[in-house]
């Protein structure tokens, strides 16, 4: 079933989410749009369900390029086109393993609900409730996690890092890495980007898509949905 490549999905409303009185909140969105994860997470939510399961069921990466057949046309996908049509920077650490030691130690204070510096192999209660939320987005929507969300884990961690200190990043490369490994045979990283993808093969010309359903009002962040 094409639901289960968006069945964890988060997807965010900004002008929605800027707009509440929360200014725990929206101080954490203003700090994700800052990071340059905006044209990502926040693009025209649309779903093509028969087009995903093709491009799913056939694609593979050849020298870099994700290749796939939707409804018996060939698709191809660069690093280069997928960075330009979510706005993703291009420049900065292309790994999370990059983002320095100290740095990390500090936004484990920044978050945290009680000031003392959370553990990395903790649960995310530990810390404030809007750094949950972004544990939440971040695991759901970038790095693509299947199960828990309640544990604090380095990589998420580091994504929190990247957003609340201001690190700049290659997302060309971490996201486009993530979508190759979702198409490698035997990854173990669950599917996804579900929202993405579809508006990629919207974009080519002449592709037979199918029906486009709505993405789940649910799974969009807003100033009614955020909690």
């Amino acid at each position: 079933m094409a639901s289960s490549f968006y069945s964890n999905s988060q997807h965010v409303d900004f002008d929605s989410v800027l707009a509440m009185d929360d200014q725990g909140m929206v101080s954490m969105f203003q700090a994700l749009m800052a990071s340059g994860l905006a044209g990502f997470l926040g693009c025209p939510a649309v779903i093509y369900e028969a087009a995903l399961v093709d491009f799913f069921e056939n694609a593979l990466v050849r020298e870099g390029v994700i290749i796939s057949t939707v409804a018996g046309q060939l698709v191809e996908i660069s690093e280069e086109w997928f960075a330009e049509s979510f706005e993703l920077s291009v420049d900065g650490l292309g790994d999370l393993s990059e983002i320095p030691k100290d740095v990390i130690f500090d936004a484990r204070s920044i978050v945290s609900l009680s000031g003392e510096p959370v553990s990395l192999s903790g649960r995310k209660n530990q810390m404030k409730i809007e750094f949950r939320l972004l544990c939440d987005i971040l695991a759901k929507a970038i790095s693509v996690k299947a199960g828990s969300f309640n544990a604090i884990t380095v990589e998420n961690f580091s994504l929190i890092t990247a957003v609340v200190c201001g690190i700049r990043m290659n997302w060309a490369i971490i996201l486009f890495s993530t979508l190759k490994k979702m198409v490698s045979p035997g990854s173990k990283q669950a599917k996804g980007f579900a929202v993405q993808i579809s508006l990629l093969l919207e974009n080519i010309p002449n592709l037979e898509l199918g029906e486009s359903s709505e993405f789940p009002a649910s799974k969009i962040l807003t100033n009614k949905t955020v909690h």
